[in-house]
């Protein structure tokens, strides 16, 4: 029984990966990849200074990865993907706004 299932979920994960990439998949990894991009980038600032910290670039990947992959659901028809990238998208566009409000103000 294990081995079937084995067998079945190598079998998916085969015709997932071994298809031909179109242009929808390759915008939907750049997506993903950008996003990906945030994490290593906070991981990289936060270990440099020694405490964890969130780089403006932080918000600038996730904002670019977000609008990419609800770009790439909203072409899908994913409802779960595009609720999920939508809310995110706004978080982002807000963190940016506080970030240069803040930069703004006297003593930022």
């Amino acid at each position: 029984m294990v081995a079937d299932i084995m067998h079945g979920l190598s079998a998916y994960f085969w015709s997932l990966f071994s298809g031909p990439a179109d242009l929808v998949l390759l915008v939907g990894l750049v997506g993903q990849g950008l996003f990906t991009a945030r994490f290593l980038v906070q991981w990289v600032a936060s270990e440099r200074a020694g405490r964890s910290v969130i780089p403006l670039s932080f918000w600038f990947l996730s904002l670019g990865g977000s609008a990419v992959l609800l770009g790439y659901a909203l072409y899908r028809r994913d409802p779960v993907f595009i609720l999920g990238q939508s809310l995110g998208t706004v978080i982002y566009l807000r963190n940016l706004a506080l970030v240069f409000r803040e930069r703004r103000a006297p003593g930022g």
